[in-house]
């Protein structure tokens, strides 16, 4: 994950889009005519995702795509058009900056509203100011006493609010990589649920909160620390790679990447939050050139097989330190992951 990228028309008509849309009559209408038969619920009315945005028969998948922020719309449909699906989920960075830095620090900006228009937004709301200097980064401390409600817990709680629809948002996510330098876990703890409880206060219903640790197993000791508890937590997030070159690591598949995590949150944290991959992906390996699709070709298996995983999002850019880009690099790649997002497993009605 790096710092800062992190620093709607409908999409365009074309084969894919017009056999899936010919796919979605051909399920409402068998729907239709069940729901009038003896045997329960259709399968659509059973699937249809909670309040919370829960898909109780499979799992969103969604994607990082690599912008600019007056460029998400155009980027997330090239993304698409390549990818050969829609996403259900569209992940963006905002930082907590105030006053003339363009939009970083807005929720639910324009672009944001159009790709929202058929698609579930993932807001990482970051307690940064990627463009000040040290003396203007917010603080743990500060957000928990209120010193920023006015100009910035305020303000955006009622974007969201008036935006309506559910949006999933995150607060300072892989917050255990920032211990000690931004607070201690009691500190963050005291952040999360300021910022929870003065968005409740400000009659905010349609925020879906999502509590997002690296994963990593040396700060598994944290963890427990850092959580602000279940009352202020929707899903949990982790993220974990396969960075292989990129960070002197050795090469692990999909499933040895999710799977660690994945049981020691389900033992330690909660075994009943739904969760999620936020960020999952792969560098590429230039002296086996299928490797990368490989990997990708285990993601629906694995998916499946992790207990309570709801959503799982591409990373599609680069990670922080020298030639580390964990981007799609082959069209074997991209076919690989578009093949398997097909599965129906992700295909989920939508809220």
């Amino acid at each position: 994950m790096s710092d800062s990228p992190r620093g709607a028309r409908p999409l365009r008509r074309g084969p894919w889009l017009a056999a899936a849309v010919a796919g979605a009559l051909l399920v409402t209408a068998v729907a239709v005519e069940r729901s009038g038969s003896d045997d329960g619920p259709s399968a659509e009315a059973r699937c249809r995702p909670t309040k919370l945005l829960v898909p109780p028969c499979g799992a969103w998948f969604g994607a990082y795509v690599r912008h600019d922020k007056p460029d998400l719309e155009e980027k997330v449909l090239a993304y698409e058009k390549r990818l050969g699906r829609r996403l259900d989920i569209v992940y963006t960075y905002h930082d907590m900056s105030t006053g003339g830095d363009g939009e970083e620090g807005t929720l639910l900006t324009e672009q944001e509203r159009r790709v929202g228009r058929d698609r579930m937004l993932l807001l990482s709301w970051e307690s940064k100011w990627w463009g000040g200097g040290r003396e203007r980064q917010p603080r743990w401390k500060q957000i928990a006493a209120g010193k920023l409600d006015r100009s910035v817990i305020d303000v955006q709680a009622k974007r969201i609010k008036e935006y309506g629809k559910p949006v999933f948002l995150s607060f300072d996510l892989e917050m255990d990589s920032r211990i000690p330098e931004d607070g201690s876990p009691a500190d963050f703890v005291a952040a999360h649920r300021h910022i929870h409880d003065r968005f409740r206060a400000l009659g905010v219903a349609n925020a879906v909160w999502v509590w997002n640790v690296t994963g990593y197993p040396g700060h598994q000791e944290l963890f427990p620390k850092l959580y602000p508890g279940d009352d202020y937590v929707d899903w949990i997030g982790y993220n974990q790679y396969n960075y292989f070159r990129c960070h002197d690591a050795e090469w692990q598949s999909f499933e040895r990447t999710q799977r660690g995590p994945h049981d020691w949150i389900r033992k330690n944290i909660s075994d009943t939050k739904p969760l999620m991959l936020p960020e999952f992906g792969t560098a590429d390996d230039p002296e086996r050139p299928r490797a990368q699709a490989d990997w990708y070709r285990e993601v629906p298996r694995v998916v499946k097989s992790l207990e309570g995983v709801g959503a799982a999002l591409q990373w599609n850019w680069r990670d922080p330190g020298p030639g580390c880009d964990l981007s799609l690099a082959r069209d074997s790649s991209w076919k690989s992951l578009g093949d398997a997002v097909a599965d129906p497993y992700f295909n989920q009605p939508r809220p």
